[in-house]
């Protein structure tokens, strides 16, 4: 099992800068990829950006390629999403996901995600 917590969320102004965190705990962290998602209300939950497990992959959703970072320290067993550039669009509750690493590509579905944090909300004024 992986215990999963995300903070960092809040209310900013457009045009900024946020910086998401997920402690995880309960597995070796470098035995995971990793993920953020996010979902509005009334919404699906969305791929946000991906990490493969020695951060030598990345993926990001083209709604948030070249404003957001994921990253991941290892030895501290976090995840990280820099926000940049932030626009009103990206309001959400985000979630950090987890599932054991594979061969293959990164993944973008909800589905092939076993673990979950309970989400952090982010909600970006104009």
């Amino acid at each position: 099992q992986v215990r999963l917590v995300e903070s960092g969320g809040g209310v900013v102004q457009a045009g900024t800068s946020l910086r998401l965190s997920c402690a995880a705990s309960g597995r070796t962290f470098s035995s995971l990829e990793m993920a953020w998602f996010r979902q509005d209300s009334g919404k699906e939950r969305e791929f946000v950006a991906a990490i493969s497990w020695g951060s030598a992959t990345t993926h990001y959703a083209d709604s948030v390629k070249g404003r957001f970072t994921i990253s991941r320290d290892n030895a501290e067993n976090t995840l990280y999403l820099r926000m940049n550039n932030v626009k009103v669009e990206d309001t959400a509750a985000y979630y950090c996901a987890a599932a054991p690493r594979r061969a293959g590509p990164l993944r973008v579905g909800v589905s092939w995600y076993d673990f979950w944090g309970q989400g952090t909300q982010v909600t970006v004024s104009s």
